[in-house]
């Protein structure tokens, strides 16, 4: 039976590409391999895989700026990736794994250890996959517990609904009536929405300051990078 795990590979070495595909393939993951950025972008853009391996020192686009433009977007943010480079010193990982990258292996490196750290990846990922951490503030999807600074914030119903809603979307702005439909079915006041949306900002104290009011547009989450 095949793996149901989506492996992408974009290095623009055959003798490597080759490999990495029979390895992956040969542990019935589902791979696609690529040989530059362009391709990967245009395959992403159809479907969304799970793993990205990805090597640094490419033609046209280096792995670093692919890395950063992966993670910048909602849509590929999510995908865990293993870099791939000859690049070896100690600021590349740094720079690779600040970026958001999940590991990091240097060439020469035996297929043994590329599948041992692929698996780990997974591992991690499925592992995390309900929890969601925005700096000090989390959200545990299964116990639909929220804490900030591990101290458990109390929400009702529907503030935990509002802060869901938001943190699955950063940066997005919705409209009150958006907002009625989604949390409320439409059948709320403009009133209970201010309301709810003050005392959330309240409860997640530093943090509310991340829910932004967009003028006659309605309100947004602002991703918290920037708070300790």
């Amino acid at each position: 039976m095949v793996n149901s795990v989506k492996i992408f590979v974009l290095e623009d070495d055959l003798n490597i590409n080759e490999l990495i595909n029979y390895a992956l393939k040969s542990n019935e993951f589902e791979v696609r391999c690529f040989y530059e950025a362009s391709k990967l972008y245009e395959a992403l853009e159809k479907e969304i895989c799970d793993i990205l391996v990805l090597d640094i020192m490419l033609p046209y686009e280096d792995g670093f700026s692919v890395l950063k433009n992966l993670k910048a977007s909602h849509k590929t943010k999510n995908i865990q990736i293993l870099l791939l480079s000859a690049l070896d010193n100690e600021l590349d990982k740094v720079k690779g794994l600040d970026l958001g990258a999940s590991d990091y292996i240097t060439k020469p490196f035996s297929i043994l250890e590329f599948l041992a750290r692929i698996k780990n990846i997974l591992r991690y990922s499925k592992k995390n996959k309900n929890l969601i951490l925005l700096n000090k503030l989390s959200v545990d999807l299964d116990a639909r517990l929220v804490k900030l600074d591990d101290e458990v914030i109390n929400l009702t119903l529907k503030e935990y609904e509002l802060l869901l809603l938001f943190i699955q979307n950063l940066n997005q702005c919705f409209s009150k009536d958006s907002l009625f439909e989604l949390i409320w079915g439409g059948i709320y006041s403009s009133r209970t929405i201010d309301i709810h949306i003050n005392t959330l900002r309240t409860k997640l104290k530093e943090y509310g300051k991340c829910i932004k009011t967009i003028h006659k547009m309605g309100y947004k989450f602002e991703n918290p990078k920037n708070l300790n």
